[in-house]
C-alpha cells in the first residue's frame, strides 16, 4: 500500500492519482487498486472529521490547507486500522 501524503492545496495531484469526492467512491477507487487523492472542503474540524473516514476507506493522498490535524487524525486511522504501528504504546497495569 501506498504511503500517505498530506499536501497543501495548492500542490498539484500526480496524474497517477485518482481524485475521489465521496466516500463511495474512495471505497471503489481503493477496490479497484488505485491510490486515492481527496481535496478536503469546509472547517478545519470538518476536514479533518473527513480527513479520518477518508483514511480509513483508504484513500492515501489528502490535499488540504491544515496539514497538521489531518496528519494526525490520518496516522490515527492508520494505526487503528492496522496500516501502521501506533507511536506510543503503553501497558495498563490496575
Amino acid at each position: 500500500m501506498a504511503a500517505v501524503l498530506v499536501i497543501g492545496p495548492d500542490e498539484p495531484l500526480d496524474p497517477s492519482w485518482t481524485e475521489a469526492r465521496s466516500a463511495a467512491e474512495v471505497e471503489r477507487e481503493v477496490a479497484a487498486g488505485r491510490t486515492v487523492a481527496v481535496t478536503l472542503a469546509g472547517d478545519e474540524t470538518a476536514q479533518i472529521a473527513a480527513a479520518a473516514v477518508y483514511a480509513w476507506l483508504g484513500a492515501r493522498v489528502f490535499r488540504t490547507p491544515h496539514v497538521t490535524g489531518v496528519r494526525q487524525a490520518v496516522d490515527m486511522a492508520d494505526s487503528l486500522s492496522g496500516r501502521r504501528p501506533p507511536a506510543l504504546t503503553r501497558r495498563g497495569l490496575a
